[in-house]
Formats: structure tokens, sequence, C-alpha cells
């Protein structure tokens, strides 16, 4: 009996409907974790896969984690490629969804880079060989030859907030190329993905970087914030965007 005089089973019972959705989350969990284990088991036996997908990773929402959609994630990728040779060095940060898209674009044109990175707090993708555990806390806890290495690097930090935008553009800055002599293209090229809030900030922390015109879209369209793309470069897939 509880304090109210109700047998404890009667006191726990559910009603059906809530039930059924706690079974759906469940069995939807255990089957993302049996993915990733086969995710694992085939990375380790073969060494990499022919083709990823994000549906193998489930968003953790306290971590800040929103995959963007495959069209974006590919959109965004191609522009890290566009232009880029056998010597191109690409770093992605907290922006797993578009590294998975660059390894798929990578592996169906044939083509080849001399380094891509993955700096990710979320240690689920160390079964890519190409992941560097990053904690935004710790912006330069990286490995040295890092740093100054990378002609493209996209960023996209995981909170919008002052401290961790700054804390990540120091990292970007910190991993970049000096720049060129030669303004177009830029080098080296600079993708930063956010939300609309912190564009005054982005502009300070990255000179050079100008809010675009692409949209950008998230796999579950659970966000309530609006999110920009930020860049220093203009290209088919966008131009800049006139400010307010």
């Amino acid at each position: 009996m509880n304090d109210h005089g109700q047998d404890d089973d009667e006191a726990l019972e559910l009603p059906s409907d809530t039930l059924a959705a706690l079974q759906d989350f469940y069995s939807e969990r255990d089957s993302r974790e049996k993915r990733f284990a086969d995710l694992r088991a085939e990375v380790e036996r073969k060494g990499s896969l022919a083709q990823l997908s994000m549906d193998m990773f489930s968003e953790d929402w306290n971590a800040s984690q929103f995959w963007y959609s495959d069209e974006t994630a590919t959109t965004l990728a191609k522009q890290l490629l566009e232009g880029a040779s056998a010597s191109t060095n690409i770093c992605i940060v907290s922006a797993p969804s578009v590294f998975v898209q660059l390894k798929n674009l990578l592996a169906s044109e044939e083509r080849k880079v001399s380094d891509i990175r993955l700096l990710e707090y979320d240690k689920r993708f160390d079964v890519f060989e190409e992941f560097i555990y990053y904690d935004f806390e710790h912006p330069l806890k990286l490995p040295g030859g890092m740093k100054g290495r990378y002609d493209r690097i996209l960023c996209d930090p995981p909170f919008l907030s002052p401290d961790c935008q700054t804390k990540a553009a120091l990292t970007a800055r910190w991993l970049s190329k000096a720049k060129s002599t030669d303004p177009d293209p830029p080098n080296p090229r600079v993708i930063v993905c956010t939300g609309e809030r912190m564009e005054t900030l982005v502009h300070k922390l990255y000179p050079g970087i100008c809010t675009t015109t692409f949209d950008l879209q998230h796999a579950q369209n659970r966000l309530s914030n609006d999110f920009r793309c930020y860049a220093n470069f203009e290209c088919a897939n966008w131009s800049w965007r006139e400010l307010d």
C-alpha cells in the first residue's frame, strides 16, 4: 500500500497510449543501438564503409545535437570540396552530419584530399579514424600538428552562447592556414553554421565572414531558433544576405 491506500502496482499503471509511446521509444532506441553496434563491427572488420548515414547515430538533445538534413549536409560538404585537390586539408568542428556526407562524396566521386578531420565531443564517432575528441571548453587542447594546417574549415558551435561561440572561433583560427596573398578564392575557406541571434558576434569573431542566403535545414525540424550559414565566400549555393 502507498500513502493513498492504493496498491503499488495499481499506482504505477499508465494509460495504454502512454505505454504504447514508451514501448515505441524503447524499441527505436534498441534498434538504433543495434545498428550502431553493427556499424562499429563492420568498421572494425573492413576498416571503412561504402555508404554512411546519420540514422546510425541518435540525437542527444541535452548535448544540443541536431543533425542537418541530408540535403543541407551534402550542400555544405560540396562547398568544402569545391576546388579542393589532393593537397587540401579539411576540418569539420562539431558537425558530424556534414562529415558523414563529406565521406560519402569522397567515396562516390573517388576523390582524394590530403586530410580530413572531425572534431567532436561525442565519442560514438570514434568509429571513424578521422575523429579527434574535442571539447569547446578547452579550445586548443588538440594535437599540435593540427595548428595552421587546414584550408577548409566548417564550424558549428554546439551552444548559442557567447562563451561557446568565442571558444569555437578560437579553435577555428588556430586550425586555419595563414591567409593566401590571392583573395579570390579565399584561402582558408571558412563556413560557420549557428543561430541568427549570434550574427553580430560571428561577424566580430571571424573577420571577412558574411551572412549568406543559404537556408539551413535540420533533419527533425525541432529547433525554435532561426539558423544561419555564414561564410567568407560566395558560391553557386549562396550569395551574401542583405542586412537590415
